[in-house]
């Protein structure tokens, strides 16, 4: 049996970026740690992306995770606003290469689907799910925090499942 796998869930924003990390052990989900990463507002681009990036690298050397998982890019109606989310979600991903983990990202109606049953489901239903699954009882965090814990949840389980079923991929 495998031992205890942490990974780190993210959230990326170019204002607000939630982070989550999970621990599993014999199949049991427990929370390590949980917050927000906020950019300073009305700074340069480049600055906010230094701010991601520096946090997230901070986030991987105190928490150890092994693997971390990532909100896709969502079709924004506004383009500038999808080019700042990409842009934020790169700068998070460069930061888990450099540090060595594997990056895997999930859409994120495939995260609600996974957690709550419908892709479709509110931000506020996927925050009681995701602390249901982590026994917290009145958990104080934002929602893009509870978004960050949701996508690490989603990879554990599909990680789970790609073992159970012997697939490479099962998205």
């Amino acid at each position: 049996m495998a031992g205890p796998v942490v990974v780190l869930g993210l959230d990326p924003g170019s204002q607000v970026t939630g982070y989550g990390v999970v621990r599993e052990a014999s199949g049991k989900a427990e929370l390590v740690a949980v917050g927000t990463i906020r950019t300073p507002s009305g700074g340069d681009m480049a600055g906010r992306l230094g701010v991601i990036y520096s946090r997230v690298a901070e986030l991987i050397k105190a928490h150890g995770p092994g693997e971390a998982a990532i909100e896709s890019v969502f079709v924004a109606k506004n383009s500038a606003s999808a080019i700042k989310l990409g842009q934020a979600r790169g700068a998070a991903m460069a930061a888990c290469a450099v540090a060595g983990l594997s990056v895997a990202d999930y859409p994120p109606t495939l995260v609600k689907k996974a957690l709550v049953g419908a892709g479709r489901a509110e931000k506020e239903q996927v925050a009681f799910m995701v602390a249901q699954i982590l026994g917290q009882k009145k958990p104080e965090w934002a929602l893009d925090a509870s978004d960050a814990l949701a996508v690490a949840i989603c990879h554990l389980n599909q990680r789970r499942l790609r073992r159970m079923t012997g697939s490479a991929d099962s998205r």
